[in-house]
């Protein structure tokens, strides 16, 4: 029975080859439909899934199983209907909240505390604008972990001390220094501070969705910052990140409690912050890019359903060239179902075939994608595994009518045709 089915599967993809090969033009035009179909699906798909895990990492970058304490709320968007009016009097986020929320919340593992502002880094006869000085305290990067690829990272005593050193991004050190390497050990001036240079950030790449950006940004110790910058006016945040064994939803429900204990907020009153979760943001992208691979979907389709045509036409002008042979099968004992599974299977191969050309085209596609954007565009294996049960699919489809006539033929009339 094995040996039956492969010689049948042998018989048919020889056969398919052989078509293809007699009949280049034919076969090209109407495979050109299934090609660009297959083109259209996996390339939108590849586009598609690519910038989403590019996005999702940057997101995931943010922390995991983390929650961002701040009196604005990050998923109510930025447009026109933000209602700033609701958020911009609530109390700021302080540094001595940090201490209580975790002796208070169980389920927090760690808790670092957050000031930025813009300034003017100043070098010699070099200035560089808009740049964001992050003051941070220790925990910060047990939470937002980074790489540092020349000097080293900001020590506990420097913390403690509030020494007056920073870590600048590389895009930073190039700016000004021409190299990164040569950033290291270098005084920087801004906000008529002095400050020391003693690492470089490995670069991160191009955010998409703002984050950190720490390649054009620099780093310094809390202590130390708070002297260079107003507090209140700076955007003061706190990140919480929970236990591992911790979900973030938990950890929001016990946050909830212990900032509202903090706030001495009666039963009463509404919540006067906001608890910001990660994972939020990242269930929200995956339901928006839901909808771009539907109107992906509905692209392509329209391209399969003409390259469907396309490969039914070539079937039922095979049936009829090889008329005679389905005769002389049927008249030595081949069953309708064999007939029906060669030329099913004939038509599958074709589709394959023409599904082979897409991907190699959409390969080309991701090639010059990822030269010319800021993140890889690829195929995941399982589109490639998609591609090939569509085109097996629409060559069965394409294929039914011709393979079922060819099935149905008398032998003797077909024998004489």
């Amino acid at each position: 029975m094995i040996r039956r089915t492969l010689e049948i599967v042998g018989s048919s993809f020889k056969m398919a080859l052989q078509e293809l090969w007699k009949n280049k033009l034919r076969t090209f035009l109407s495979l050109f439909g299934i090609t660009i179909g297959i083109f259209c699906i996996i390339g939108v798909l590849a586009v598609v899934n690519s910038l989403e895990q590019n996005i999702q990492n940057e997101v995931k970058a943010l922390g995991t199983n983390t929650i961002y304490l701040d009196k604005w709320d990050y998923s109510a968007g930025g447009g026109p209907d933000y209602p700033w009016w609701k958020y911009v009097n609530r109390p700021s986020p302080k540094y001595s909240e940090m201490k209580q929320i975790m002796e208070r919340t169980a389920s927090a593992k760690y808790a670092a505390f957050k000031i930025d502002v813009q300034a003017e880094l100043d070098y010699e006869d070099n200035r560089l604008s808009n740049v964001q000085l992050y003051g941070i305290t220790e925990e910060f990067r047990d939470i937002q972990p980074f790489e540092v690829s020349f000097g080293r990272f900001i020590s506990d005593a420097e913390f403690n001390l509030g020494s007056n050193v920073m870590v600048i991004g590389i895009t930073v050190a190039e700016k000004l220094f021409g190299s990164s390497e040569k950033a290291v050990g270098k005084l920087l001036s801004a906000r008529e501070k002095k400050f020391q240079i003693i690492g470089v950030i490995k670069k991160q790449g191009k955010q998409m969705i703002g984050g950190w950006n720490f390649d054009d940004n620099v780093v310094l110790p809390y202590r130390f910052a708070r002297t260079v910058m107003d507090e209140r006016r700076a955007d003061p945040l706190i990140m919480i990140q929970g236990k591992e064994n911790i979900s973030s939803k938990a950890l929001k429900d016990e946050l909830t409690g212990t900032v509202r204990a903090i706030h001495k907020l009666s039963p009463t009153k509404d919540d006067n912050f906001t608890l910001n979760d990660v994972n939020d943001f990242s269930a929200a992208i995956s339901k928006a890019f839901v909808s771009l691979n539907i109107g992906g979907w509905a692209i392509a389709a329209l391209s399969l359903i003409v390259g469907m045509f396309g490969v039914a036409n070539i079937m039922f002008v095979s049936v009829r060239e090889r008329t005679s042979q389905i005769g002389l099968k049927k008249a030595v004992g081949a069953k309708r179902r064999v007939i029906l599974a060669e030329f099913l299977l004939e038509s599958a191969f074709l589709c394959i075939i023409g599904g082979l050309i897409g991907l190699t085209l959409v390969f080309l596609l991701t090639q010059v994608l990822s030269g010319a954007l800021d993140f890889p565009v690829f195929i995941s294996t399982n589109n490639m595994i998609l591609a090939i049960l569509i085109c097996i699919v629409t060559g069965i489809m394409a294929g039914f009518i011709p393979a079922s006539q060819a099935a149905r033929m008398d032998p003797v009339v077909a024998i004489r045709s």
